[in-house]
């Protein structure tokens, strides 16, 4: 029975998506943390093209 269960790997493919899915969910968050702090400097620092434009 040990060898049995040694030996299956049904489960493996389940923690490899898992490992894939949580990897991949914190670039998407790590991306959107970048890109939101770069939308709030296009609007936030008075030399930019985007702030003078709006004046």
């Amino acid at each position: 029975m040990l060898v049995r269960f040694w030996n299956d790997r049904s489960g493996a493919t389940l923690i490899e998506y898992g490992v894939l899915l949580t990897v991949l969910s914190l670039v998407i968050v790590a991306a959107i943390a970048n890109v939101a702090d770069k939308i709030e400097f296009l609007f936030s620092d008075p030399a930019s093209k985007l702030q003078q434009g709006l004046d």
